[in-house]
């Protein structure tokens, strides 16, 4: 059995929200906490460490979707700064307009909150089932401004790749955002978008792959 841990069952967080949120539909705009705290992470040079670690709905891809997922590697276009831009962009006019009409009523704005966690969530499970689980964190937007944030910091990640590395590529495969963790041996893995979910150091045979706190 699982030991009781946030890393284990942070997912009942998500799973608490979308319910308690039907009874009391004001309840959803705690889901703000889940766009702020990604982007503080990031400004205190913590990267996309909220998103692999702390992040409800990311649990539950972790925890519930990657025993019925797909193993195949999310496309290219996904990940691509054209889409994920496109993303951005479209996610902000759908939650700064929604937020405009509804001022002044919480049940409004509470519903805009819901409606975008249940609807992109639903969009993540789908694609799950045809790349891998974590496919949605690929082109989340409040995962895209974080490692953008940690690009305009030029902060390497505190996943570090020692020499005793072999390039089986068993920390590549079970990466979910597409990194291959080889091409960084003897230093920090250098990509903004790792989430420090740890799975790569996880899979390697020669404990190569650290976080360095």
């Amino acid at each position: 059995m699982n030991k009781f841990t946030y890393k284990n069952f942070g997912y009942l967080i998500f799973f608490g929200f979308l319910i308690a949120s039907l009874f009391d539909m004001r309840f959803a705009v705690v889901a703000v906490i889940c766009m702020v705290a990604p982007l503080t992470f990031a400004l205190l040079g913590k990267g996309r460490y909220w998103c692999g670690n702390f992040c409800p709905r990311g649990n539950f891809y972790d925890n519930i979707m990657k025993k019925i997922a797909s193993k195949k590697t999310t496309p290219k276009f996904l990940k691509s700064n054209f889409f994920r831009s496109i993303m951005v962009f479209f996610m902000l006019f759908m939650f700064i307009s929604g937020t405009i009409k509804n001022w002044g009523n919480p049940y409004g704005i509470g519903m805009v909150f819901y409606r975008l966690i249940v609807v992109t969530s639903i969009i993540g499970i789908v694609l799950s089932f045809f790349f891998n689980h974590r496919t949605w964190c690929n082109f989340c937007p409040m995962g895209t401004l974080s490692s953008l944030i940690a690009k305009v910091r030029g902060r390497k990640t505190n996943m570090n790749v020692g020499n005793s590395c072999v390039s089986c590529n068993l920390c590549a495969k079970s990466c979910p955002m597409g990194i291959t963790p080889k091409e960084y041996k003897g230093g920090s893995i250098e990509s903004t978008d790792c989430i420090y979910c740890k799975e790569c150091a996880l899979k390697c045979p020669k404990s190569s792959i650290e976080l360095i706190k």
